[in-house]
């Protein structure tokens, strides 16, 4: 009965040990999350002071260009894999020399370091 008694003590220790530590970490995200929606705060006010009235035109060029970007990423990305999928010899020489252009050009400039 003594033996029970202490597991139970022990399992009751524990057990509030666990729960001081998950208050410890909940207080601790809590503080953390508090503390980044502050910078989030202020970064937006700093945002629309920035691109404000006068800043709307300079965000709207922004977005354009950046998904300009974005697609010709992704029209380059599908050409490239239509190449691959379509000339898969060539695409391997094509990587091949240009690997070894890059080797030759690495030791060219490196010899010509040490003179």
């Amino acid at each position: 009965m003594a033996r029970n008694r202490d597991l139970e003590s022990t399992m009751n220790g524990v057990g509030e040990h666990l729960r001081e530590r998950a208050h410890h970490y909940a207080s601790e995200a809590g503080d953390r999350a508090e503390s980044l929606m502050e910078r989030g705060r202020e970064a937006g006010r700093e945002a629309r002071r920035r691109f404000g009235r006068n800043g709307n035109d300079y965000a709207r060029r922004m977005t354009h260009a950046a998904e300009d970007f974005a697609d010709e990423a992704n029209y380059q990305y599908r050409r490239l894999r239509r190449q691959v999928a379509r000339h898969p010899g060539a695409t391997a020489a094509i990587v091949v020399g240009t690997v070894g252009a890059f080797f030759a050009l690495r030791h060219l400039f490196r010899s010509r370091d040490d003179d």
